[in-house]
């Protein structure tokens, strides 16, 4: 399996985009494109399936090893695990559910596509990286389309919204970088010279100074993306003012490059640090969820209700991190599939809604599910996964993380649990009130028995997203079994940290 594929079709069909002529043409290119990725994740991960079935127990599959600037030892490291597996296939679903939901952009449709399809470049290369310096590429790669999808197709405080997302995730990128120039100069590869290579330096003992110096660092940048408190407030204004696509992507997929960041490299390329800090994570964790919950009760824009919630559900990711338990890690990252589907859900129903009804506020909505039945039912499906209904991914994932937290003795993680775990009921007030006052009650305004409920493409991306909750939801095992290995390896590096030490 050529993993190079993963970042060569989404380059081709972005290539494509800027030669098609017309809506039409534009549209069919980047459908044919996005459904070519979705069908490549999926093979991929069959063959994964089988290297494993037939005995390959090598930590990383499909590798590609080659000299890209020698004088720097950066090399083009590639390579995928079951958790790398799991995030190409959730960005296959965000990007192809998002092609679908921007079937009627006119407003620069052929700009507007082609960055939307460059922006899955830098989420593959981001997750297929086994070398730092490659990965960081990657990372730096989907901040300026973040910056101009919002600048030019967002709505209310746009050019703001993208000025301070840009801002903070390029001081985020800053922070990494540092960090990584940091272990870079750490490392010895036996003959005096450096590397960047993720496999090299896991194998390696770095300095526990070094660590600890250098972990805030990476920690910390790649937090940015994911919400860390407190440098989550760019997520709310981001969220609210981006197209419906973007906003998709930004929940679904950029949120989580944080967290695999925090996962990948701090965690596994400096266990003792991450021993160390793992209070001061998870106490940030908790209070990211209560005050995202809280905060989210708080809002009446249905746009920020799910960005404010996305911090809450993002601390979850951290607290399954910090706990550092294989049950908690594994947790984290199925929290991170299940959070991207479901808010990915969320956005593109809410866009559906904003799109008929010129409004997100809940004030101004009501009695939509008499006219519009399947988009108010996706709207339901998605605040029922965010509550942690039984069935769907969002119950599976946290109640993952709360297992493995739970699996400390000491008192501090136990009412570190019990705090997290306190959220769900304030989760459930604002999806309940949310779906109370949008969807349930009489009309809100007579002009609304005359919208129509939601189109073909609309159906299907839904129908998509719907179907890769439920499938995590009522079976969860295969992801497990995914993710699984990957979250072995990084418990084995932290134990072999503890005795070493």
């Amino acid at each position: 399996m050529n993993l190079n594929l993963l970042l060569l079709i989404p380059i081709l069909t972005a290539t494509a985009v800027l030669f098609c002529k017309g809506l039409k043409q534009v549209r069919t290119v980047s459908f044919l494109g996005s459904a070519l990725q979705l069908a490549l994740s999926f093979i991929l991960m069959y063959y994964y399936w089988q290297e494993r079935t037939a005995g390959n127990n090598a930590a990383f599959l499909f590798e590609d090893n080659f000299t890209w600037f020698a004088p720097l030892h950066i090399n083009y490291h590639i390579g995928v695990d079951g958790i790398s597996i799991a995030m190409i296939l959730l960005t296959s679903f965000v990007v192809f559910a998002g092609i679908l939901v921007s079937w009627k952009m006119e407003q620069l449709s052929k700009e507007f596509f082609f960055l939307l399809l460059f922006l899955s470049v830098g989420a593959y290369g981001f997750f297929i990286s086994l070398d730092l310096f490659t990965l960081f590429f990657f990372l730096e790669l989907a901040v300026i389309p973040k910056f101009l999808l919002i600048g030019i197709w967002g709505s209310g405080k746009k050019e703001y919204s993208a000025m301070k997302l840009a801002l903070m995730l390029m001081g985020g990128s800053a922070l990494v970088f540092v960090g990584l120039a940091g272990l870079f100069f750490n490392t010895n590869t036996g003959d005096g010279s450096h590397t960047f290579d993720i496999l090299q330096i896991a194998q390696m003992h770095i300095p526990v100074a070094v660590q600890k110096l250098f972990f805030p660092f990476v920690f910390i940048g790649f937090g940015i993306f994911g919400a860390l408190f407190p440098f989550h407030t760019w997520v709310p204004d981001g969220h609210s003012s981006a197209p419906t696509a973007a906003s998709m992507f930004l929940a679904g997929i950029s949120m989580k490059l944080g967290g695999y960041g925090c996962l990948r490299v701090a965690t596994y390329l400096m266990p003792d640090a991450a021993q160390q800090y793992s209070t001061i994570i998870i106490v940030l964790s908790c209070i990211a969820i209560l005050y995202g919950a809280f905060a989210t009760m708080m809002q009446t824009d249905l746009k920020y209700i799910n960005a404010y919630s996305s911090v809450s559900h993002c601390g979850f990711v951290l607290l399954g991190i910090g706990m550092l338990t294989r049950t908690a890690i594994t947790g984290a990252v199925m929290q991170m599939v299940s959070h991207g589907l479901m808010t990915a859900l969320f956005f593109a129903c809410i866009g559906m809604i904003y799109d008929r009804t010129h409004t997100r506020q809940m004030s101004q909505l009501g009695g939509l599910l008499k006219i519009m039945p399947f988009v108010s039912t996706v709207f339901v499906i998605a605040g029922l996964c965010s509550l942690g209904l039984p069935g769907f991914s969002g119950f599976v994932a946290e109640v993952t993380v709360f297992m493995g937290s739970w699996e400390h003795k000491e008192a501090f993680y136990k009412i570190s649990t019990i705090i997290a775990c306190a959220s769900i009921v304030v989760t459930a007030v604002y999806i309940l009130r949310a779906v109370g006052k949008a969807i349930m009650g009489p009309l809100a305004k007579t002009e609304y028995g005359l919208l129509k409920d939601a189109a073909w493409n609309e159906r299907v991306a839904a129908g998509l997203l719907i179907i890769g909750i439920v499938a995590i939801g009522v079976a969860p095992f295969w992801l497990n079994q995914l993710v699984g290995p990957g979250a072995e390896s990084i418990m084995n590096n932290i134990s072999n940290a503890a005795v070493i030490k």
